[in-house]
């Protein structure tokens, strides 16, 4: 990632080719692209239900990859999930080809437009969302790019006619250091990453540089609840810029009061500089949501927009796939979907779930996402798993990681805090769903966590509640 992408628009990547163009980010470069006019080619090894969306708008798509498949295309599109000898990388750097990881082909798109970025540990992906809702209503059309699919759009990328840019900007692999932000919007800062940063110095360092990146003309939004974005907060003003803090604490600039949270939402009081900006209601369950669209609201009246608008848009935000998503009811039982994979998400997630589960109990399927995660930070997800009734732990999601003896799912299971019945460790994909059914019972509440992959067993799981009460044949 060393190229200079500064004066390079998407439209001079001539015709390019997605390598993984179903996995949700790749797909948000490749519809970006389509939706600009730009032909898009992909491979990918499996059939991904998303991929018809994009055949849809022109797309050529390859399921397997080789060699010919590059045959005729200017640029190369890689994630860091993409192994340096794929058969398809490969080739292209072979022969010579642009070659573009997956952030840089976003900074291409982004080039000329007026770039919002939102960094941090957690919530990212639903700040964006959120940010992105709140620009819509207020009449600006922004472009953006998340790292889910947003709800209110059923999609995780669009190119729009404004001048602002809304991305979520990912840290695992730095190359949130690729983007020139207008407005920076860092949620939180906790360990995690570790893969690619070494310790918490490491990383701190890193979000330091990000800091560094926006535009002077522009401005800093952090989180004031929280110590790593507030130290972030107090750099940036160090540097000469604008810093504006959002939170509980008495001290945010916006503040959040007369807050209130339950299953059916959470709402609270917007207090900006001792001025009320309205009453702000969030129908989507989780307290955390009011930090998340505090950062939305502030960055909206920061931007001149009306705060009206923006106050009304946030009671609009219908949620992000695989945060909180409801994906049905069998048998008397709820099945939602989760995403969170790291402590602090999960024991924000489960503790909302908890409550959603009401007089049922709360069963949770997690499949725990990388490796060094899981081993660095066993006993805090085994605490979090622990806010659940019954928990069934999957092996671990690592793509291309080693697994050490001593390490993955089972030895999770096995640090869970809850006796020992109540935890099981299944490394068969084939047989969670019937574990589920066969501890779920009518009123229980049942969530799907963690790595990408475990979003297809919901499905799974309903069928399985359906057939074992007899209502299909």
């Amino acid at each position: 990632m060393t190229q200079d992408l500064s004066k390079l628009s998407a439209e001079d990547l001539g015709r390019v080719h997605v390598i993984g163009i179903g996995g949700v980010g790749m797909l948000g470069v490749a519809r970006l692209l389509l939706t600009r006019g730009i032909p898009v080619s992909g491979s990918d090894i499996k059939e991904w239900p998303a991929l018809e969306t994009l055949r849809a708008l022109g797309a050529t798509i390859h399921l397997g990859q080789a060699a010919e498949n590059i045959a005729n295309v200017d640029t190369v599109v890689y994630s860091t999930a993409i192994p340096a000898d794929n058969v398809e990388l490969a080739e292209a750097r072979r022969r010579g080809l642009r070659v573009l990881h997956r952030a840089e082909a976003l900074v291409t798109a982004m080039n000329g437009r007026q770039v919002i970025a939102i960094a941090g540990t957690n919530g990212k992906t639903t700040t964006t969302s959120m940010v992105t809702t709140v620009l819509q209503h207020c009449g600006v059309d922004p472009s953006f790019f998340i790292g889910g699919e947003f709800a209110d759009a059923g999609v995780g990328a669009h190119h729009g006619s404004g001048q602002h840019f809304v991305v979520e900007a990912d840290e695992s692999d730095r190359s949130f250091l690729l983007y020139s932000p207008y407005v920076a919007i860092i949620t939180n800062l906790e360990a995690d990453h570790l893969n690619t940063y070494g310790d918490m110095a490491g990383l701190e360092a890193a979000f330091r540089q990000f800091v560094d990146r926006v535009d002077r003309k522009g401005f800093v939004v952090v989180c004031g609840d929280d110590a790593g974005a507030v130290r972030l907060g107090e750099y940036a003003r160090s540097t000469g810029r604008r810093v504006f803090t959002y939170g509980r604490a008495e001290n945010a600039d916006l503040r959040l009061t007369e807050e209130a949270s339950d299953v059916a939402g959470t709402s609270y009081v917007a207090v900006l500089g001792g001025t009320k900006l309205g009453a702000v209601s969030v129908a989507v369950p989780g307290g955390f949501l009011a930090l998340n669209s505090a950062a939305a609201l502030l960055t909206a009246v920061k931007l001149e927009l009306d705060p009206a608008k923006a106050v009304e848009s946030l009671g609009q935000f219908r949620g992000v796939r695989r945060r909180f998503e409801l994906k049905g009811v069998a048998a008397g039982v709820r099945v939602y979907d989760e995403y969170a994979y790291h402590p602090t998400s999960m024991t924000g997630a489960l503790t909302t779930l908890r409550a959603l589960a009401g007089t049922g109990r709360l069963i949770v399927a997690f499949q725990p996402y990388r490796m060094y995660r899981t081993v660095a930070f066993q006993d805090e997800i085994a605490a979090s798993l622990a806010l659940a009734d019954e928990v069934i732990v999957m092996e671990v999601f690592g793509p291309g990681e080693e697994r050490l003896p001593g390490q993955g799912g089972a030895p999770l299971a096995r640090a869970v805090p809850l006796p020992r019945e109540q935890v099981v460790f299944e490394p068969s994909w084939s047989a969670v769903s019937a574990e589920v059914v066969r501890r779920a019972r009518p009123g229980d509440l049942v969530v799907t966590m963690g790595a990408p992959p475990i979003s297809m067993l919901g499905t799974e799981i309903l069928t399985a509640l359906e057939e074992q009460a007899g209502l299909v044949s």
